[in-house]
């Protein structure tokens, strides 16, 4: 059990080190593509990837398995994503990352109210979330201006809780005793489905020339087959190992990959103000860890 254990640790930390590095991507790619052609087609080549990976059918699901998998996708992929990046076009991207980062205490609460006692909370989770939460803003913020836009920060928030939710279901589509390989594709599929409405109505193309270009394919490559179908695989093995709660909180250290990547590959300088982020906001992470389940509570008691 430890070492199942261990191994989600490690499969959560692999998912935030990819997922911290696919701003760049982002970044080149929306030269030549709106945010939901990139949303879109990341995802496609995901499923895709699945599907080279693991030929077998999902088979013997039933109606109520169908639909956890269908608010799985419409939470996790397209609503969370769809809000995040409409919220980047209303708000700064130090204040998305901030709010973001808010999920794990929305996956707690959420977990509260739809627990089946397998999972508690600390107090030491919450004070990590407070502490996580003040490395994070200063690592986002870096001695600048707090500037806030209504629209563009509860866009960030509804995205916030849309990850907690998306978290929830997948813990509980974790018990199901299916792959995590085909669930996540299944996930994919209904949540690309939920996603073409959306991308008609924002204007997507299906302008297949710009892949022509050397460096959109490579990085929408990266955005499918790394960050969108292995890390997915990967995060949600982590919660069916770990729990909703306790994989979460690696969310925390989104910013702190972030802003190493950025210092090592892009050059960009290292403040003490970041340094000092970076430090609180892994004391957080490791102060979140503090869930204890029942089975424990039982042998210490005994």
């Amino acid at each position: 059990m430890e070492g199942k254990s261990s191994y989600g640790h490690y499969a959560a930390l692999f998912s935030i080190l990819v997922w911290g590095t696919t701003f760049v991507s982002t970044k080149v790619l929306l030269e030549s593509f709106l945010p939901i052609e990139i949303l879109f087609f990341r995802f496609v080549l995901g499923f895709i990837a699945l599907i080279l990976l693991c030929p077998h059918r999902l088979k013997g699901t039933t109606a109520k398995q169908e639909l956890t998998f269908a608010l799985a996708g419409f939470s996790g992929v397209t609503l969370y994503y769809l809000c995040e990046n409409i919220a980047l076009t209303y708000t700064m991207a130090t204040n998305v990352s901030v709010i973001v980062a808010a999920a794990p205490l929305f996956t707690a609460l959420l977990n509260k109210l739809t627990t089946d006692g397998r999972e508690k909370t600390s107090k030491l989770f919450y004070i990590g979330f407070v502490i996580a939460m003040a490395g994070i803003c200063l690592i986002s913020f870096n001695g600048s201006r707090l500037s806030l836009n209504p629209a563009g920060d509860l866009l960030a928030l509804f995205a916030a809780f849309m990850w907690a939710v998306y978290s929830i279901i997948i813990k509980k589509a974790g018990t199901f005793g299916y792959s995590t390989i085909l669930t996540t594709r299944r996930i994919f599929a209904y949540g690309i489905l939920f996603m073409i409405p959306f991308y008609i109505a924002m204007g997507g193309r299906f302008d297949f020339n710009r892949f022509a270009s050397v460096s959109n394919l490579l990085n929408m490559l990266f955005l499918g087959i790394c960050a969108s179908a292995l890390c997915f695989v990967t995060w949600n093995y982590a919660m069916k190992s770990l729990g909703a709660i306790r994989t979460s909180v690696y969310v925390y250290l989104v910013p702190v990959v972030t802003i190493i990547f950025s210092f090592i590959f892009l050059h960009e300088p290292l403040s003490l103000m970041v340094i000092c982020g970076t430090a609180l906001t892994l004391a957080g992470l490791i102060l979140s860890q503090g869930i204890r389940r029942p089975e424990m509570k039982k042998k210490e008691s005994s």
